[in-house]
């Protein structure tokens, strides 16, 4: 099974960029978009569809800002939109889908740089879902949790750390949170793969960032220790343009 994620930064803008080429390219079982930043009722029948895909999309209330969106090849899956808090669900930044092994959490974290009442809204968040996952640990249930996480777990996941150590998406408090879900039974599936390896998922349209990697590795899937032996590889797709991010994938045996 491959599982691809992506922040497209917009799905109407992502369109004009060779959106549906990469993703015919790449080839997921599933896909998992975040920052659609756009509702199904603003975009055509044929703009919103994947050839061989079904989809769920769940946009936030506030038109233009955040929303997540699952593509998947098959039509029984059972998925539920949200977390189940209207605090964090007027915002569109959840979906879940329950596979016959594990369940997928779709995820766009929030972003705390517009001020410390959005860095408490993301501290927040990330104490909601961990509650969610250590309930479903304990049914014995696996969990894989993608998407854009908006924190850099540490030095090793971004450019230029000591310069970012006071901006949000690498302060103390966030990173501490990845340490959390590591202590509740999860793993970093990159970084357990590629202990030393440098690679970044997310770069500034400014400064020409990206022709010079400078960049943050932000999109991640932390998935529950017993499943790790399942992963073959995590992808990093640096090659994928289109947006400020590029595509992760995650490829499972069976």
């Amino acid at each position: 099974m491959k599982i691809t994620t992506w922040n497209v930064n917009g799905f109407r803008a992502v369109l004009k960029k060779g959106f549906k080429e990469s993703i015919a390219q790449l080839q997921p079982d599933i896909l998992c978009l975040q920052e659609i930043k756009a509702k199904p009722e603003q975009i055509s029948a044929e703009e919103l569809e994947i050839p061989g895909y079904f989809y769920l999309w769940n946009s936030a209330e506030r038109p233009g800002y955040s929303g997540v969106a699952t593509y998947f090849r098959k039509s029984d899956i059972d998925l539920q939109p949200g977390l189940g808090f209207e605090e964090f669900d007027v915002e569109g930044r959840v979906i879940r889908l329950n596979l016959f092994d594990f369940t997928l959490f779709n995820i766009y974290f929030p972003n705390g740089q517009r001020g410390q009442e959005r860095v408490d809204y993301k501290l927040r968040f990330y104490g909601k879902l961990l509650d969610i996952c250590d309930s479903l640990h304990q049914e014995g249930q696996k969990i894989v949790i993608t998407g854009d996480f908006n924190t850099a777990h540490s030095e090793i996941d971004l450019a230029n750390p000591k310069e970012n150590s006071v901006i949000s998406g690498f302060l103390p408090e966030e990173r501490v949170w990845i340490d959390y879900y590591l202590q509740h039974g999860f793993v970093d599936a990159f970084r357990e793969l590629y202990p030393q390896k440098v690679q970044y998922s997310w770069w500034t349209y400014r400064v020409n960032a990206r022709a010079r990697d400078i960049g943050w590795r932000l999109d991640y899937y932390l998935i529950s220790k017993d499943l790790m032996p399942k992963v073959t590889d995590v992808i990093i797709h640096t090659e994928v343009m289109g947006s400020d991010h590029c595509p992760v994938s995650l490829i499972l045996e069976g």
